[in-house]
């Protein structure tokens, strides 16, 4: 049998085209979800793939969780923390709750779910953590003063996690998607698209889920041991650096 990897937000958008490419390169795949049962049932019944709710901003929940899921298939060996939400506004109209909502499920989990599978990792040897982190949190967006400080913690986590299991076998990387057309994206009203966000993407057209899971796939094969601290940015040169 594959490696047990958990993709948490595993069942939509991003989340979901990274829990079907691993489960298609033979990895043995969980996926988490937040709240939505229906779609995370058609998710299972479509790929294969179990689905397991917890909150990932609560410790306790994310441990639970990834007993069950231990329990179930076997010790967690890749991690991609891919779980995220959006509470837009600008900060001088934020409401505190907006804020640590944000902070709260978008950085907080990201140590929540790796505090809890990083010993086990250590122990064998062996991981692999990916989070999929944004360009936002690269270059800052106007109205997501709390979006944009949890994308970019997420990278400064992922450099000093690389740095303290780096002889333990085990890779820290990220990812920084720009536009991709999911669901949300391709809500926004095709006018919108077209004359704001297209013409600030040199490739011009919005990136697709698959182009980021097929990141996450090479970052966490086995083959793939010489590259820990690193960023990819996957924007189509929206943001260069």
């Amino acid at each position: 049998m594959g490696r047990v990897a958990l993709v948490t937000g595993g069942t939509r958008g991003i989340g979901a085209a990274i829990s079907k490419a691993l489960a298609g390169a033979g990895y043995q795949v969980a996926a988490s979800y937040a709240g939505n049962d229906e779609a995370a049932a058609a998710f299972t019944a479509e790929t294969g793939v179990p689905a397991f709710k917890w909150d990932v901003s609560d410790f306790a929940a994310c441990k639970a969780g990834i007993a069950e899921v231990e329990g179930k298939l076997g010790p967690v060996e890749i991690l991609v923390n891919n779980a995220g939400i959006t509470r837009d506004g600008m900060l001088h109209k934020m409401a505190p709750e907006q804020w640590h909502a944000v902070i709260n499920t978008n950085l907080n989990s990201v140590f929540n779910m790796c505090r809890n599978v990083i010993e086990g990792m250590r122990e064998r040897s062996f991981g692999r953590i990916v989070t999929v982190s944004s360009i936002n949190g690269q270059k800052g967006q106007m109205g997501q003063t709390n979006y944009a400080a949890a994308k970019a913690g997420e990278l400064g986590f992922t450099k000093a996690l690389a740095q303290e299991n780096a002889k333990k076998g085990i890779t820290v990387n990220a990812i920084c998607p720009g536009y991709i057309g999911t669901e949300m994206v391709r809500a926004v009203p095709k006018e919108v698209l077209d004359k704001q966000v297209l013409p600030q993407i040199p490739v011009g057209r919005l990136g697709e889920p698959e182009e980021i899971a097929r990141c996450v796939a090479f970052l966490v094969a086995d083959d793939a041991g010489f590259i820990t601290g690193s960023t990819i940015t996957v924007n189509g040169g929206q943001f260069m650096i």
